[in-house]
Parts: structure tokens; sequence; C-alpha cells
């Protein structure tokens, strides 16, 4: 609930039906200003530990804190501009937790959620949460949190619905730079950007004019070291790039957008540790859930945002991967063509590109057919 709306009532509700602790989402320049420290963490093995605070009570008017009276006066008080940190008790009862800049784009947890969807709602940047437990005891899990919402007419939305929503709805790249680039195949112009949801410098290469509504020859390209520049044999990579940047500059107008997603998304030390399991027998996709990722974690949702800053809205897509033209089509992009890569496979690579035809659907007509599975 968001902070401003809060009341002794609202408490005891939660208290009542949720029974878990009750916490407040907060930014950090506001517990900087209350002076309320965070609590020492250890023993912690989730990736995205909450940031629990000093527990405060309210010190004006209340009693022994723990009241949903006192409660929601503490509560009141932590967003009162006219607060200062003598006005608060600790420790106390009420838990503050930080919020961590950048919002459910950087942490997907519950505390980034309730302060992102004040902010959306134009509210105070703070809100008030309480995990749920049922009558045993044990937590709740969405077919109860189903039950419990229709019982009490509450609506349910899902930190994944959230996330979908800002990436959509909000700027999250703007330019840093811009240059021409003398190629082999000519000048270009390469723009780079920056981020406001990852410390990854992606970038555009631009060759040609175009006006919003035409019809532009794009590629985009997801990082790969080992591929782009030490022209690694395990992958298609390096090959794919030279030849849509190729491509590009034949067709005389186009761009080509690379962003930092090494390894699908996983990183380059993840990636080195996925071609050690691959050394051992697994193949790239197997590889990757071996460590705990999808087989693709890539998004394109950065892609799209510099396509529109580049005033592309319709594109020939050069790619083979229909996932990749579903994703970009689904942000609002017109996909109108999509323009094979035909690179060829040499001794090394030639599995990991079944694997990416046969497992992950992609459209390699470079590859000859498999052949068939005889069993004795």
């Amino acid at each position: 609930m968001p902070a401003e709306f809060i009341t002794p009532e609202a408490v005891n509700f939660m208290v009542t039906h949720a029974r878990g602790q009750l916490c407040m989402p907060m930014t950090a320049d506001r517990l900087a200003e209350l002076d309320i420290p965070m609590l020492p963490s250890r023993h912690s093995d989730s990736p995205f530990p909450t940031a629990f605070t000093m527990p405060v009570d309210y010190a004006i008017d209340t009693t022994t804190g723990i009241s949903a009276q006192d409660r929601a006066a503490t509560i009141q008080a932590l967003i009162d501009p006219d607060a200062r940190p003598e006005d608060f008790i600790q420790p106390g009862h009420l838990f503050p937790l930080r919020y961590q800049t950048g919002g459910v784009l950087v942490r997907p947890g519950h505390t980034e959620a309730i302060v992102d969807l004040c902010r959306l709602a134009g509210l105070y940047p703070a809100g008030v949460v309480c995990e749920i437990m049922k009558d045993d005891g044990t937590m709740a899990r969405l077919p109860d949190l189903i039950t419990m919402a229709a019982e009490h007419r509450l609506n349910i939305l899902s930190i994944a619905d959230l996330i979908a929503h800002r990436r959509i709805s909000e700027s999250l790249i703007s330019r840093v730079a811009e240059a021409n680039l003398p190629t082999k195949y000519g000048v270009a112009r390469i723009i780079g950007y920056r981020s406001s949801i990852d410390s990854g410098e992606h970038a555009a290469l631009v060759v040609g004019d175009w006006k919003a509504g035409d019809e532009v020859l794009v590629r985009v390209h997801s990082e790969c070291l080992t591929g782009d520049a030490f022209g690694s044999l395990k992958c298609d990579c390096g090959d794919q790039l030279d030849l849509a940047i190729r491509m590009i500059f034949e067709h005389g107008r186009g761009a080509l957008v690379y962003l930092r997603q090494e390894g699908r998304g996983i990183g380059l030390h993840n990636k080195i540790k996925a071609y050690s399991l691959q050394d051992q027998g697994l193949d790239t996709i197997e590889a990757n859930v071996a460590l705990g990722f999808q087989p693709d974690e890539r998004k394109y949702d950065l892609a799209v945002q510099i396509m529109r800053d580049l005033d592309i809205t319709h594109a020939r897509l050069v790619t083979n991967n229909p996932h990749k033209m579903a994703g970009i089509s689904g942000l609002g992009i017109q996909v109108t063509d999509r323009v094979s890569l035909a690179v060829p496979p040499n001794e090394t690579n030639e599995e990991y590109m079944r694997t990416k035809r046969d497992s992950m659907g992609h459209l390699l007509s470079s590859l000859q057919a498999s052949p068939p599975n005889v069993s004795a």
C-alpha cells in the first residue's frame, strides 16, 4: 500500500490477514535524511538480499510502537518532510527497506516494486509491504493469493508484469557520443548509447539516411568477444557480424545495433565456464542450463529503443532467429521482412549450429539436413 494512504485500519488488516513482517520500502536519500542505518548482512545466499535497515518507532504521541495506531503513525512520520532524525526511536518495530536505484529493472524485488508503483501513480516514493502466510504458518503461494484476493477484492500484479511495463513505457537509453567510422566496407556513423538499467555501453553503426516510416535494413547483434574479436571457431558470431555489416553497406542504407549481451546474456566469464562444460560433452544449451541460466537470456527492449532513437519504425531484420523477430516486433517495431544470414559452418562449430537449429528454432539454410536416427 502507498505510504500516503496508510491508516491504523490498513495496518491492522495487513498484520491480521497477511501475518508477515510489516516493512516500509523507501529511497536511500530519505533514509539518509532521517539517519536510519543499514543492518549488517551475513550468510545470505540470495542474489538479491533484502536491504533491511534499523527498525524504528515514531517517538511522538505513541506508546509501545507495536500497535496498529503506533505503526501507522511511524509510517506517516517517515514521509513527513518536517520529521527529523531525533523524532524516531532506534530500534523500533517498523523495518524500513532501502530501495535500489533503478527499481525492478535493476533488482526484481518487492522493495523496488512498491516504490516503482508509487512513482508510476505520482505518489510519494514509499509504501508498506507485508509477506503473506497461511493459517498453518507456511508461506502463501499463488493459488492461495488468488483466493485471498477474491475474498478481499484485491488485485494481483506480478513483478514480471511491472518490469515489462517499465521496459516498454520508459526511455532507458540516451545518446552519449557520435562520430564517423571508416571501415573496410566504407564510412559509417557510430553512435554510443548508455542504458539506465545496466553498465553496458551499447552502440549503433549507421549507413545512409532515412525518415520514420521508411523500410530499413537492420541487424541486431549481441556482443561475442570470442567470435567478434578473437576469431573463435566455436560459434558463427564473428562471421555473422562481418556479413551483416557488408550487407548493410552493399544495400546502401541500414543500421547495425550492437548490444552488450555477451554469451546470449550470461556474460563473458559465464560463457567461458559454459565453454568448459562444452569441452566435457554438453551442448551450448545444456551448458547454459547447467550454470543456472535459461538457454537464451537476451532481451531486445534496448535494441528497440535504439531503433526508435534512429527513427526506425519498419525493419527488414537481418537474422536467423525467429525469437528475435518476435521479441522486436512485440515491442512495437514493424518487421516487414526477415533477411537470412547464410554463414557456412566449419568443422568446429557445426554441432553448435545444429543445436541452434534443432533446439532453438534458428533458420539456418547453410546447414545440411541432419541424418536420420537409425536404431538397431
